[in-house]
């Protein structure tokens, strides 16, 4: 490890890139700091601090909701868009038409853009509405020209967080909205350490054990799920042109175990966070009725062990889900069969297509039972321990070891590629 990483450092290009990275996560970072004025900070804290659902929102703004501030809605209006324009694909034949060539994928990254903008826009308006009716006096009597100046300094901040993400991923050492969810993720920690040093208790030493074991089992298997593949076997019919023969190879077809990633997490977390927020908008309201449904709603999600069936339930569901959308077993029945290529033992055509799909589908279970356990490990830990462990919860885990991997891996092909030169 520390060759590669005197090797980095002696490679100038790389090593500019890499400072480069960090400057821009530097600079999130600080604007993540910066409040927009006429917010009481210290009522914002206690509205997060006695509302799980606002805080889960937090831990993935990376703080910067829970202080208010300029970038507070993060890249999620982006990460939407882009979930948005995916989801089209499988019901727009232009948009799937367009997602197959490069120029098609440059004008659907340009729209997804666009239409970051008004979607930023609406949540920051429907968070800034729902801190008015929390019953904390937070943001005071607002006027229109004043929503209007917080809406607009909200959306710029995505859109500026957005650009530094762009920035980030041309420098081919990272992916930038990965890497800025994995800066606003370990930003937590500091503190976190910093509060379990002064209250530590020598009688908590046996848990914290514990939690430090679980949290390296839960690495170990984050890793292993992430690189398990299955590798199916392709040959590749041997050819006779002229005098030559090309082809008769032999390969193989790797099926990733997670190929979704993080994304029915992040999928599960909207739907199950949707209703909450929808029902805080209405507790506050004149009807009885409607008061008491909406509190009936957040009680619901705040009860553990609904919260807990819900969200590994759906995030089994989407991993199945997402599967189908990114994997197309015809497509690559249809690709093999053009290139001579076929799995040895199974037909080409139909056959083989089935034979992935279903091989697919026998793989993806393990990914979907793993991304359900790993989501509400949090939850089971608490169950267990009474001990809330945020800074190590399962999802953050996972997003953290997986971008790590990611940039991992995109730093040794820039060493592979400057070796060859």
């Amino acid at each position: 490890m520390w060759e590669k990483l005197k090797q980095i450092w002696k490679i100038k290009d790389l090593r500019n890139r890499i400072l480069f990275v960090l400057a821009m996560l530097v600079i999130f970072r600080f604007a993540a700091h910066i409040p927009i004025p006429g917010v009481d900070a210290e009522a914002l804290q206690n509205l997060f601090a006695s509302n799980q659902i606002l805080g889960l929102i937090n831990i993935f703004s990376g703080g910067s909701m829970q202080n208010f501030s300029i970038v507070m809605m993060g890249i999620a209006p982006y990460i939407t868009s882009s979930i948005i324009f995916q989801l089209l694909g499988m019901i727009i034949p232009k948009i799937e038409e367009m997602q197959k060539d490069e120029s098609g994928r440059q004008k659907i990254n340009t729209y997804t853009r666009l239409a970051t903008v008004p979607l930023a826009a609406l949540q920051s308006y429907g968070m800034i509405t729902l801190l008015q009716r929390s019953g904390y006096q937070i943001l005071g009597n607002l006027g229109v020209f004043d929503l209007f100046s917080m809406i607009i300094t909200i959306t710029a901040g995505t859109i500026f967080l957005m650009w530094i993400g762009e920035l980030i991923s041309e420098k081919q050492v990272g992916n930038g909205i990965s890497l800025l969810i994995f800066a606003g993720i370990i930003s937590a920690l500091p503190s976190t350490l910093q509060q379990l040093i002064i209250n530590f208790d020598q009688s908590q030493l046996y848990l914290l054990l514990g939690f430090a074991v679980i949290a390296i089992v839960t690495v170990v298997g984050v890793v292993v799920i992430n690189e398990g593949q299955r590798k199916i076997p392709v040959q590749y019919a041997r050819q006779i042109r002229g005098n030559r023969a090309y082809g008769g190879t032999s390969t193989h077809l790797p099926l990733r175990v997670n190929m979704a990633g993080v994304i029915p997490i992040i999928f599960a977390i909207s739907v199950l966070l949707f209703p909450s927020m929808i029902a805080q908008f209405f507790i506050s309201a004149e009807t009885v009725w409607i008061a008491n449904a909406a509190q009936w709603v957040i009680d619901i999600f705040e009860n553990q062990l609904v919260y807990g069936i819900s969200y590994f339930l759906l995030v089994f569901g989407f991993t199945y889900f997402y599967t189908e959308v990114i994997f197309h077993p015809d497509q690559i029945s249809e690709n093999l069969q053009k290139q001579g290529g076929f799995i040895p033992g199974i037909r080409p055509g139909k056959q083989t297509a089935e034979y992935l799909s279903n091989t697919t589908h026998k793989i993806i279970f393990v990914g979907a039972l793993f991304l359900g356990v790993i989501a509400i490990l949090p939850l089971i830990m608490r169950a267990f321990t009474g001990v809330q462990s945020l800074a190590i919860g399962g999802t953050s885990l996972l997003i953290v070891v997986s971008v790590i991997i990611e940039t991992v891996k995109q730093i040794e092909s820039q060493l592979t590629m400057r070796e060859y030169e």
